[in-house]
């Protein structure tokens, strides 16, 4: 069964001083959520690779597929407001691009349940990220908090698919999830700052 979704208040950050900083804040915001629906369309769609050549796996492809195309609406949305606020996106694209690809084929090969135990996980701190990330923004930028409230929900929507699926039941689940996790804060942290 699902977890609940938290509802609970996040901190909001306090804003940074000086002259520009709320600008600055906004282009880390929109390049690390950009890179991270980025990403996830990697991820899915080298996970509908693999499941796509293996007999009987159709059900689990067409899941992977229709992730994908959620993610690519959320990657779209980012790329037209990089543009709009005249945000480059971070210079490391073409590293997420081969760490999101190798995650996603590496667990679809170890199976249907590996796969879903990457969705959980990545979701899981996307969800917190975006929540965090609403609580600043929810005053200065009430439509891009909207926004942000939208996707939290669908990213919730495929951490909740994955959890009936079977995602608790991958091999080394703990593990698995733990080093994907940690992999998601490492690559937030860094891509708001490159």
């Amino acid at each position: 069964m699902p977890e609940p979704r938290n509802t609970s208040p996040r901190s909001v950050p306090l804003p940074r001083p000086g002259r520009g900083q709320t600008r600055a804040r906004l282009a880390e915001i929109l390049r690390v959520d950009h890179a991270g629906e980025y990403g996830a369309v990697k991820i899915y769609q080298a996970q509908a690779a693999v499941f796509r050549n293996a007999p009987g796996k159709g059900a689990v492809t067409a899941d992977m597929e229709a992730m994908q195309a959620g993610e690519a609406v959320h990657k779209a949305r980012f790329d037209a407001l990089l543009t709009e606020h005249r945000v480059a996106p971070t210079a490391l694209l073409p590293l997420w691009s081969l760490a999101a690809t190798g995650l996603g084929t590496v667990t679809a090969l170890m199976g249907e349940k590996a796969a879903h135990a990457c969705t959980e996980a990545v979701e899981s701190v996307i969800e917190q990220h975006y929540a965090d990330q609403i609580a600043e923004l929810a005053e200065r930028e009430p439509e891009l908090a909207a926004e942000l409230t939208q996707f939290r929900e669908e990213e919730l929507d495929h951490h909740d698919h994955a959890i009936e699926h079977g995602s608790r039941e991958a091999p080394a689940y703990r593990l698995l999830s733990a080093v994907i996790k940690a992999g998601c804060k490492v690559a937030i942290k860094v891509s708001e700052r490159v």
